[in-house]
């Protein structure tokens, strides 16, 4: 298996339905092991421990990175332990385990810069604002996106829609509604030029969203009316635009038809693993005003 295959990991990915993309590596792995490139066969591990990971299984998904761990120790392979420590850290912070998680995504990161992997530098970093505290968050946000806009690296420089996307909702959180409108409006001239067509649904929604922040409502209903369009023209999940509408319509003191789209933003998003475990509040303020 030669080194030019690489890249074919990631290819594979599909981070919606980790379970299709854990067969996928699953049928990589016997003649991974079996080839001589032992770095392919690490990085091949650490994604597969990735797909357990989004799967909340994090036992197993430990017991493959202990694999990974083991074939690395005396070997020089930068890029596999570069790797195996950002998945381990995910791990860990998919499992709330922050501090475990920001320990090992720091070390990723100062591994990725002394040799020069611009764009897992970028993905520890980046890690870095979603795990660190608060306070943290936007300097670490910011320090990526600095690294990822002078990188000469290509690959890197596909990180910048993630990051502005970030940023924005880091601004959001911070209540500086006006900064995160910029960025996601950043977001969405990104994603354009990149024709990413999912990407640029998304980047309209969360100008949507911070338009209801800014409390311009009637802006916000008309972006996630067009959201909603699009979604039904193209069997799109519309499940957070009717969580919006809904929002919005409960402000302009509509409640038969924002009733109408809570429930209906509930039957879609209840069955979201991440919600169910991060987000129960929310949940369950849609099932009780969509009652």
């Amino acid at each position: 298996m030669a080194a030019a295959n690489f890249q074919e990991i990631d290819r594979l990915w599909d981070y919606d339905k980790p379970q299709v993309t854990e067969m996928k590596f699953r049928e990589l792995l016997p003649a991974a092991e079996k080839s001589e490139n032992k770095s392919y066969y690490v990085e091949l591990l650490t994604q597969l421990a990735r797909t357990q990971s989004l799967q909340r299984k994090f036992d197993v998904a430990h017991e493959i990175l202990d694999n990974a761990r083991q074939i690395i120790s005396g070997r020089n392979m930068p890029v596999a332990e570069i790797r195996y420590l950002l998945e381990r850290g995910r791990t860990f912070n998919s499992a709330n385990d922050k501090e475990k998680a920001i320990a090992l995504f720091k070390e990723a990161y100062h591994q990725a810069l002394n040799h020069n992997e611009d764009f897992y530098a970028i993905d520890a970093a980046h890690m870095l604002g979603i795990a660190e505290k608060p306070q943290e968050q936007l300097s670490w946000n910011l320090k990526t996106m600095d690294l990822a806009e002078n990188s000469t690296d290509t690959k890197a420089k596909k990180w910048l829609g993630s990051l502005y996307n970030n940023i924005g909702w880091t601004y959001h959180d911070l209540k500086d509604y006006t900064k995160a409108l910029h960025f996601f409006e950043k977001t969405l001239t990104w994603r354009t030029d990149q024709k990413d067509e999912k990407g640029v649904f998304i980047a309209k929604w969360c100008i949507g969203r911070v338009c209801r922040s800014l409390d311009r409502i009637d802006d916000a209903l008309k972006i996630q009316n067009e959201l909603l369009d699009e979604a039904q023209k193209k069997k799109l999940e519309p499940g957070y635009v009717f969580e919006e509408l809904a929002e919005c319509l409960l402000i302009k003191n509509e409640p038969n038809e924002a009733k109408k789209y809570f429930q209906k933003a509930f039957e879609i998003l209840s069955t979201d693993i991440w919600l169910k475990t991060n987000e129960q509040e929310r949940l369950e303020r849609l099932k009780r005003l969509g009652e």
